[in-house]
């Protein structure tokens, strides 16, 4: 399948680190050193995932010039979801005004994307379907307490869509390779609100409704699990590093990319980065950055691109697209 069609939509109040400054004991300097975060997009009160995501979508269609109707399903990454049911997926499908398809989510937290993309092109690899709606999506300020400094500072909100559709042709998505590994749930987590700790008065005094992270830990696991995301893609496809117009990262922090671009020996300029405005959009990071490089000229016909994220669950994966 070929991607048709691309959008995003970022809210916009922008939240600069000098605002945090007064917010949490922390400074400018120091998000920038350890994160190369500068700003990042926050949600109103009355925006929920539904809502970022049917504006992605809507930029998306028009992108691709296709109508509403001619989906065969919509897929939507996200863990920040509306409500704990139904599905983010259902309802932007509502918004949209689509009947007759099939619509659900997937929640592979900042891997979402990825693996949405590839259930996409599973899907229309078996030539049942043609056309689909892939949204990652995610609302972290919502979930993120802003009392902590260590995490309320690396996130914000945003959503990304691209429209997939059958292709005979030697163009589109060349090869998805997706990994987990459970014994890491732990790494990154929301611990309350599920059916192991219901929403209560304790689970609320105790925060459990925000998001929990060890930092150090992830650091690690992220440069090694992007590393061998790439390597798996170039080696699975006899490519070389030098075969890839650019690299698409998940944008969670500016050290981890230069890291692996260290490791890999990839130059810098060869990776799309715009964490420093958008901050850490979990599953919306990637479709918003793969937007903006097809905007912005980075990306032309037959050029290799290369999709790689890592997230909770631990998940990580990659993707290779041909332009």
């Amino acid at each position: 399948s070929r991607i048709i069609g691309l959008g995003s939509y970022l809210p916009e109040r922008v939240l600069t680190n000098l605002e945090l400054e007064g917010m949490v004991e922390t400074s400018n300097e120091w998000i920038l050193n350890r994160t190369g975060i500068s700003e990042r997009r926050i949600a109103s009160e009355e925006e929920a995932a539904s809502d970022l995501a049917y504006n992605a979508s809507v930029a998306a269609l028009k992108h691709a010039g296709i109508k509403k109707e001619d989906l065969d399903f919509i897929i939507v990454a996200t863990v920040t979801p509306d409500m704990l049911f139904p599905s983010t997926a259902c309802l932007v499908q509502y918004k949209l005004g689509i009947k007759n398809i099939f619509s659900f989510d997937i929640s592979a937290a900042c891997s979402g994307f990825i693996y949405a993309l590839s259930v996409a092109d599973q899907y229309i690899r078996s030539g049942i379907y043609r056309t689909g709606l892939v949204i990652g999506v995610d609302v972290f300020s919502k979930v993120v307490d802003w009392s902590d400094r260590s995490t309320c500072v690396l996130f914000g909100d945003g959503a990304g869509a691209a429209i997939l559709q059958a292709d005979s042709g030697d163009r589109g998505i060349i090869s998805t390779h997706l990994h987990s590994d459970g014994r890491l749930w732990d790494i990154l987590y929301i611990p309350g609100g599920g059916s192991r700790t219901p929403p209560s008065e304790e689970m609320l005094k105790n925060k459990l409704q925000y998001i929990k992270m060890r930092g150090n830990e992830l650091f690690k696991v992220a440069v090694n699990t992007l590393c061998d995301s790439i390597s798996e893609v170039l080696k699975f496809n006899g490519l070389k590093s030098d075969d890839i117009k650019l690299f698409i990262p998940h944008q969670a922090n500016l050290r981890i990319i230069q890291a692996v671009g260290k490791k890999l020996n990839i130059p810098l300029e060869r990776f799309k980065i715009n964490l420093d405005v958008y901050g850490n959009t979990s599953a919306a990071s990637v479709p918003i950055a793969l937007c903006e490089s097809v905007s912005e000229h980075m990306v032309r016909e037959s050029d290799y691109v290369l999709l790689e994220a890592f997230g909770s669950g631990l998940t990580w994966g990659a993707a290779l697209i041909k332009w």
